[in-house]
C-alpha cells in the first residue's frame, strides 16, 4: 500500500522543512503534498527545497481547503496528514501512525501529543479528535467534500465522518511531539481571536450534514 502525506502550511517558513525532511526520510511515505494556503513567507520555496510537491493557493482558504486540494493531488491508498508547525517530529512518530493502516486493524489512527509541552499535551488530550497529526485510508477523506466553507473544522470532520460510517478509528501517543501555538506565531492578542474563530468554526462541523449521508 502506497502512503502519501499532505501537510496543510500558512506562513510556516520557520519549521515547514524540518516537518518534510522527517517525512522525506521515512521509507513508509512515497510522496509529500504541501499545501501553501496564501502565506507570505518563504514556506513554499522551502518545502520544495526540502522535497515535497507544492501546491499553492493564491489567497488563504483554511485548513479543510488546503486538506480538500491535497486529497485532489495525491493518489496513494493510505494518506498521512501533518500540520506544517510541528516541532520534535521523528520518523518513529509517523511510523507508529502508519503500521496499524497498513496492518489492516483500523481505517484511521489520530496521534496525541505526549510529553512534549504541557499545554498541547492537556490540550490534546481533551480533545483528541482536533488533532491534525492522523493516517487514514484515502475513502474517508471524503469527510471533507463539501465542507470548504468551514475553514478550520477539517479534524473535526474526519473524526465525525469515521464515525458515521463506523470506521475504526486508534488514538496513538506521540511522544515528544508538540506545535508552535497560534499566540507564539502572531501575538497573545491575535492569536487569541484566531483561536476564538477556530473553536467557532470547530463547532460548526459538528453540525455539519454530510452530503449524501444522514449525520
Amino acid at each position: 500500500m502506497r502512503v502519501d502525506a499532505i501537510i496543510p502550511a500558512y506562513n510556516e517558513a520557520r519549521t515547514i522543512g524540518a516537518v518534510v525532511s522527517v517525512l522525506k526520510s521515512c521509507p513508509l511515505v512515497d510522496r509529500i503534498h504541501v499545501v501553501d494556503d496564501g502565506s507570505r513567507d518563504d514556506t513554499a520555496a522551502i518545502a520544495g527545497q526540502a522535497g515535497a510537491v507544492v501546491h499553492v493557493h493564491p489567497v488563504n482558504q483554511g485548513k479543510t481547503g488546503a486538506l480538500i486540494t491535497g486529497a485532489h493531488a495525491a493518489t496513494a491508498e493510505v494518506i498521512i496528514l501533518f500540520d506544517g508547525d510541528l516541532l520534535g517530529l521523528e520518523s518513529s512518530h509517523v511510523e507508529s501512525l502508519i503500521h496499524p493502516i497498513k496492518d489492516g486493524l483500523c481505517a484511521m489512527t489520530i496521534g496525541v501529543f505526549q510529553d512534549g509541552r504541557w499545554i498541547t499535551d492537556l490540550s490534546q488530550k481533551l480533545t483528541p479528535f482536533l488533532n491534525g497529526q492522523r493516517a487514514l485510508v484515502r475513502g474517508l477523506l471524503g469527510g471533507l467534500e463539501g465542507a470548504e466553507h468551514l475553514r478550520y473544522a477539517a479534524d473535526t470532520l474526519l473524526s465525525r465522518y469515521a464515525k458515521l460510517i463506523e470506521a475504526r478509528v486508534e488514538l496513538i501517543p506521540l511522544h515528544g511531539l508538540t506545535h508552535v501555538m497560534r499566540e507564539e506565531k502572531i501575538g497573545l492578542v491575535r492569536g487569541f481571536f484566531s483561536r476564538l474563530i477556530m473553536y467557532f468554526q470547530v463547532c460548526k462541523g459538528f453540525f455539519w450534514r454530510f452530503p449524501g449521508a444522514k449525520g
